[in-house]
């Protein structure tokens, strides 16, 4: 008895099923009516077909063998960053190139597919197809990229490094002041960390360029978070405790320090 009820039951879901799609089948408003219906049905299928097709291309030219795939790219750059850390590390995390040059926001990775046809343009009138072509216009190359990076606040960089990940406790003091002012101030990766996978250019700038490029943008000020802010106040009274140590030993008696 038990099992013929859920015989019927799952029979009334079904013919329910079906009832309720051919409801929506029969809402569809003209010109989507009689013969034009499979006109529709085409056009839909040929539209997930397109998409599929485009999002398939888009993550075909989105990886580091593609990026290389001209002896430009191959011969200058990558050499460059395959000894970098973003490369080989410890943790066996890479980097590769679209992950710090191409936008993960789809609106933003079209945009950024759309403005890559240029550098299909300077290839294929061998713009940069030596390597003395390619250093003379690196820091061209190099300010558009800063550019970029500065207008949407490192974003890629942010991709796999960010403030409230950041352990205080494992960073020299340097870094902690800088972090910190970028904090504060407004400051973005791209202002320091020019060069760390590619030929630092930085140099090339002009005072004025550098002010320019590097100022704080006051829409990047950010909230500390509490963890960085924990981390430092044990990092600091640990090293607060090790320099009154150190003191401490420097004022004992040469006699004791003798002795032990």
């Amino acid at each position: 008895m038990a099992q013929a009820m859920s015989a019927h039951l799952a029979l009334v879901r079904v013919d329910y099923g079906y009832k309720y799609i051919k409801q929506i089948w029969f809402l569809v408003p003209p010109p989507c009516a009689g013969r034009n219906r499979c006109r529709c049905i085409g056009i839909f299928v040929v539209g997930i077909i397109f998409w599929g097709g485009f999002n398939t291309a888009m993550e075909a030219t989105n990886s580091t063998e593609f990026c290389i795939g001209c002896h430009e790219m191959e011969n200058n750059v990558y050499q460059e960053y395959k000894p970098t850390i973003h490369y080989s590390n410890r943790t066996g995390v890479r980097a590769g190139c679209p992950d710090c040059h191409v936008p993960r926001p789809w609106i933003h990775k079209v945009v950024r597919k759309i403005k890559a046809s240029r550098e299909l343009f300077y290839w294929a009138t061998g713009k940069i197809d030596t390597p003395e072509k390619f250093e003379e216009h690196r820091l061209d190359l190099a300010k558009s990229v800063w550019s970029a990076m500065k207008t949407t606040d490192s974003r890629e960089c942010r991709n796999c490094h960010n403030f409230e990940s950041m352990n205080p406790e494992f960073q020299k003091p340097r870094a902690r002041k800088q972090h910190m002012n970028s904090f504060e101030t407004g400051q973005t990766c791209i202002d320091c960390h020019k060069g760390i996978a590619h030929h630092n250019v930085r140099d090339q700038l002009t005072d004025e360029e550098l002010e320019a490029i590097e100022a704080p943008d006051p829409k990047y000020v950010r909230e500390i978070p509490k963890e960085y802010l924990e981390g430092l106040a044990r990092v600091e009274a640990k090293e607060a405790a090790m320099a009154a140590e150190a003191k401490a030993k420097m004022k004992r008696p040469l006699s004791v320090l003798l002795l032990r």
